[in-house]
């Protein structure tokens, strides 16, 4: 029996490895985990091969090893797993590092508020313990801080209110000695006029503005006060627009609505649906040919219509004569003041890039720009002289014709000697003399010398014309013009606190 047993146990084993090999292909495909395992199922199925591949095959794996009381173990769910909580530790970590990150900026930012805070208010300490109030003599006001305080020369210290009082009672009891600088906006200074002699004068304040002392109007020599004051208004109104329309158009006889002729007959249509004639403005009909107008005829000569046209058109020309000139000069005016920047410029880079005597010491040209300057401004300002000097408006009944046209002629030939010397002047000037060599920017200098002192002589022989021939002779004495200076318009002294305060 037992050697039964054997035999039968020994042909079993002798078997076995020959079905699984005849089952090579499935086994090697099986996972490593499945064939640790392969007892348990072949003695589930009493080691009936066939039958476990049958099943094996047909229902798969899982109902196998269940059947034999297995479980399938899948190393990828173990991986998964461990890769997830290795993820969320990760995940945790990081958002407790970010944690920790915010509240320690949190801290620092508090800290830094705190830090400024306590500095803020030690400065603040600071500054009210070392702030010092004043009191002024005057109003008796305490706690007043420096800025509010005026000191004089003498020590004496008074509150800015107090004193600005103290000049308007001053300037307000002696109008014509001392005046607020007109600037704007207002730089705050007082001018006082040395001179007490009633006689119109032109001033500089420390702020650069130069004005005339009698009418607070900008600097206007030759022009006398009344001229400047008319001609600003003159350039200001409508009065040369209300001369060109009388020229140039004529009133609908309905509606009163200036017309202007461009072209085409005489017959004329308003926007009002009015008909007039050009030639006399009188209301017509519709009917009318190119040399005629039906039912009307204004073949009349109407004297004191034609004398009231010529005499707005004449005044028109005039007018706009002398201002085209005056317009012309304060426009070369402004761009002369971009020439003399350019000019500094040029003469500085020349000092110190040349060695030669002419270009270390330039005056000369300093002293050129200047002249060019002056009497730029008193050749435009000479046309609204001539303007109102040779019109009828101030100085009708002074002069004949014949005298009137005579010195009229005499001052526009010094005008016109004075204008081409200064258009030469600028001209030259405009010369690049950086890029000369030493001759030539000694020719330049000389050349300018000479020319600025002819400029100069023409100025004051102007001047004398006006004193002399034009306005002296006159009986009105309001037409005062402020006097030529050859250096120009003197910077008038401040009305300081110390002059107040000493002769109060």
């Amino acid at each position: 029996m037992d050697d039964e047993y054997m035999s039968l146990e020994e042909e079993e084993d002798n078997c076995y490895p020959s079905e699984f090999d005849d089952h090579d292909q499935m086994c090697s495909n099986a996972e490593e985990s499945d064939l640790q395992h392969s007892r348990e199922p072949t003695s589930q199925y009493q080691w009936n091969v066939d039958k476990l591949f049958s099943v094996y095959t047909d229902q798969g794996k899982d109902v196998l090893f269940s059947r034999a009381g297995l479980t399938v173990f899948d190393p990828s769910l173990v991986n998964t797993k461990r890769k997830k909580k290795e993820k969320t530790r990760k995940r945790k970590k990081e958002k407790k590092t970010r944690k920790r990150k915010k509240e320690e900026k949190t801290r620092k930012r508090k800290k830094e508020e705190k830090t400024r805070k306590r500095k803020k208010e030690l400065k603040t300490r600071k500054r009210k313990k070392t702030k010092k109030t004043m009191k002024c003599d005057i109003c008796m006001e305490e706690d007043l801080s420096k800025y509010a305080m005026t000191r004089m020369e003498c020590g004496h210290r008074f509150c800015n209110d107090c004193w600005k009082e103290h000049f308007t009672v001053r300037i307000n009891e002696d109008n014509n000695m001392v005046k607020w600088c007109p600037s704007t906006p207002h730089c705050g200074n007082a001018i006082r006029n040395i001179k007490d002699d009633g006689d119109v004068d032109e001033v500089e304040c420390s702020c650069g503005l130069q004005f005339c002392f009698s009418c607070l109007s900008e600097s206007h020599s030759p022009c006398s006060c009344l001229m400047w004051k008319l001609w600003k208004k003159k350039c200001e109104d409508e009065s040369e627009t209300v001369n060109w329309m009388t020229v140039n158009t004529k009133l609908c006889p309905k509606c009163s609505k200036p017309i202007q002729k461009r072209d085409g007959c005489n017959h004329m249509t308003c926007k009002c649906g009015q008909h007039f004639c050009w030639l006399c403005g009188q209301a017509t009909g519709r009917d009318h040919s190119y040399s005629s107008i039906a039912g009307h005829s204004c073949g009349r000569y109407k004297e004191e219509k034609v004398r009231q046209l010529e005499r707005a058109q004449r005044d028109l020309d005039r007018y706009t004569h002398y201002h085209y000139r005056y317009k012309a000069h304060i426009d070369s005016l402004k761009l002369e003041d971009k020439l003399k920047k350019s000019i500094l410029k040029k003469a500085v880079l020349n000092s110190e890039t040349k060695d030669q005597k002419v270009f270390k010491e330039y005056s000369w040209i300093i002293d050129a720009v200047n002249r060019l300057f002056r009497s730029r401004r008193i050749l435009s300002y000479s046309y609204p002289f001539v303007f109102y000097m040779f019109g009828k408006e101030l100085f009708k009944d002074d002069m004949s014709d014949e005298e009137r046209n005579i010195k009229k002629n005499l001052f526009e030939d010094q005008q016109q000697q004075l204008e081409g010397n200064v258009e030469r002047l600028s001209k030259i000037l405009e010369e690049p003399f950086d890029e000369y060599d030493h001759e030539k920017v000694v020719e330049m200098m000389r050349h300018l010398t000479n020319l600025t002192a002819v400029v100069d002589n023409l100025c004051k022989e102007m001047y004398e014309c006006i004193e002399n021939e034009l306005l002296g002779p006159l009986i009105s004495g309001i037409h005062n013009i402020a006097p030529y200076r050859s250096k120009g318009i003197e910077q008038a002294a401040e009305f300081s606190a110390s002059s107040a305060c000493g002769s109060s």
